[in-house]
């Protein structure tokens, strides 16, 4: 009986941890390494994601940047005006991952080519991607997906 009451209670956190990822400033990443969560801002208009992470000095580990755009497509970023290395996550429609970039070296006016269908794009710290792991296949969860048929959805 205890132990019936003691995996009860752990599948109940497990279930709050997966949906605290369900909230407009926080994103979970899943795949065969295990799950990351990220605290994001969200650019999602045209001056929020010209601006991105231009002239910041640092960005806190488990912090990120999700760009997301109205309709899925060829999405391309520079690290013009860009302090630090980052990582970007190219995500699809349904918040699957379908590249990834690392180390984009700041400064650097060379276009990465995120390819066709991007809906979103994590930035994160650079070289964080290769630690956890974070390749092409792996789900995001996040409220951006729900209004189409999400990989991983908010609610279960």
């Amino acid at each position: 009986m205890l132990r019936s009451f003691c995996l009860s209670a752990v599948l109940a956190l497990s279930a709050h941890a997966v949906s605290a990822g369900c909230s407009a400033d926080s994103v979970t990443l899943q795949g065969g390494w295990g799950t990351a969560m990220f605290r994001v801002e969200v650019a999602d208009d045209v001056d929020e994601r010209a601006r991105g992470l231009m002239f910041r000095e640092s960005m806190a580990r488990s912090h990120g940047m999700l760009f997301v755009y109205e309709e899925p497509q060829r999405a391309v970023f520079w690290m013009k005006n860009t302090l630090i290395p980052l990582d970007m996550v190219f995500l699809d429609r349904t918040g699957t991952v379908t590249r990834v970039h690392s180390n984009a070296i700041p400064g650097d006016l060379t276009g990465i080519d995120g390819g066709e269908g991007v809906y979103a794009v994590l930035e994160i710290n650079g070289g964080l991607a290769k630690v956890y792991g974070i390749g092409p296949g792996d789900k995001m969860q996040s409220p951006v997906f729900e209004g189409g048929p999400a990989a991983w959805p908010c609610d279960p």
